[in-house]
């Protein structure tokens, strides 16, 4: 498997929104080949006749039935909130427009 490069791993921090200085960059693209050469290996490992499994043990969902309850009116779900308009919970905008 190719190693991975520092420009590989500046643009997956651009994606992933994490601000990395040339150290990290430098620190973390062998790191990150070693992870990938790591889980190359186990895929080779399990072959045709190992069925893909998420859990070692069989796992059995408990369920309960649905019971509609009364819920909460508008004005009482924002009766607590700092700050509502047009009946909804008003924030504070955390994006941008570089998107």
């Amino acid at each position: 498997m190719p190693e991975i490069t520092r420009d590989e791993v500046a643009h997956l921090a651009t994606l992933a929104r994490i601000d990395l200085d040339e150290v990290e960059l430098a620190h973390l693209a062998p790191q990150l080949s070693v992870i990938l050469e790591s889980v190359a290996s186990l895929s080779a490992v399990a072959g045709d006749d190992v069925p893909p499994t998420s859990h070692a043990l069989p796992l059995t969902n408990v369920f309960r039935e649905d019971v509609v309850t009364p819920g909460l009116s508008a004005e009482q779900a924002l009766s607590g909130a700092p700050a509502s308009e047009q009946q909804r919970f008003s924030v504070p905008r955390i994006l941008g427009d570089e998107q």
